[in-house]
């Protein structure tokens, strides 16, 4: 298991077991792809892993809002957090919607010819701005945003920018290939809160998820990531806190100087504060000033989850914040 994996080496899917397995076979029947990399990186953790898969499927997947609409979101909160791993899947599965020339716009950067389209591209990208949909639908955009706000970090700090073998997912045809593959699974209706059994943390539902399982799914997700405060010394786990919550959402930290911590003294809060502000500025040098014994895998990706979910709440309070201004 190398290649896509920068920094970790999960072990190979076959080999699972528990929790783990079940989320494998879950991501086979409801996904369409058995050994999506996205999940097999966090397979370090049971409770990041089922949590994050939770959080997808519950918004993304299940639910009765157009799925067209939902990937739309995603990209766009992709483009915005510079994740081409994640644009390229979202392009592939617009294709498996049976949406091929609007796929093939977002792959070139392109706006939807559609109105109602280009709406929801353009609030996946700002959250801030006006919702374009009615508040019945809140949930699963909103849930899907904020999974993809989440899943982004992760990508982009632990896997390669390459979607497919040899960046294949350059080409037109390779893209619609692969989305067609995946039509039948992606049109199929799937049951809600079929995952939450797969959770092994809770924590309280956001009030935006309207007592759907998307809040039970988003709350065990928060308490698993949360967890990897621990893995730093309290001054530095208020540090990134801190600094993401006085952070507007929107601009990356600074190269250097005020507000990223010193790699040599502080590589922990350096690590954690880039992968909640600029996942994609994470180096080599990075992890390896903070990835020495006794720290593992597992502790990684919890460290990169803390960061995430830092970043994820900091977009959520914005997001709350204007509802309840225009309520």
């Amino acid at each position: 298991m190398t290649g896509t994996f920068r920094y970790t080496s999960p072990e190979p899917p076959r080999t699972a077991t528990g929790v783990v397995a079940d989320v494998y076979a879950q991501l086979a029947t409801d996904f369409g792809i058995d050994r999506a990399t996205t999940f097999v990186v966090l397979s370090a953790s049971p409770p990041l892993l089922a949590g994050t898969w939770a959080v997808m499927r519950e918004s993304l997947l299940a639910g009765q809002v157009s799925r067209t609409g939902k990937e739309l979101v995603a990209a766009g909160v992709s483009l915005a957090n510079r994740c081409p791993y994640c644009v390229t899947a979202h392009t592939v599965l617009l294709h498996a919607t049976g949406d091929h020339t609007l796929a093939e716009r977002i792959a070139r950067g392109e706006q939807p010819e559609d109105p109602g389209h280009r709406q929801l591209l353009a609030w996946g990208k700002d959250m801030s701005t006006p919702q374009p949909f009615p508040s019945r639908q809140a949930p699963e955009y909103i849930g899907t945003a904020l999974a993809f706000h989440f899943i982004n970090r992760i990508v982009s700090s632990l896997l390669t920018e390459d979607m497919l073998p040899g960046g294949a997912q350059k080409y037109r045809l390779v893209r619609s290939v692969a989305g067609r593959s995946l039509a039948r699974t992606v049109r199929r209706e799937l049951v809600p809160g079929e995952s939450l059994a797969l959770l092994e943390t809770e924590g309280a539902a956001p009030g935006w998820a309207a007592d759907t399982p998307i809040g039970t799914a988003f709350g065990a997700l928060r308490t698993a990531a949360h967890l990897g405060a621990g893995l730093l010394a309290d001054e530095d786990a208020e540090l990134v806190r801190t600094s993401v919550a006085a952070w507007d959402g929107v601009s990356p930290l600074p190269l250097q100087g005020e507000g990223l911590p010193d790699r040599a003294e502080r590589p922990g809060a350096r690590l954690a504060l880039l992968a909640a502000r600029a996942p994609y500025r994470i180096t080599d040098d990075d992890v390896a000033a903070w990835q020495a014994p006794p720290f593992t895998d597992h502790c990684l990706v919890h460290l990169i989850a803390f960061g995430a979910i830092c970043a994820v709440e900091r977009i959520e309070a914005t997001l709350t914040a204007r509802t309840e201004e225009h309520a």
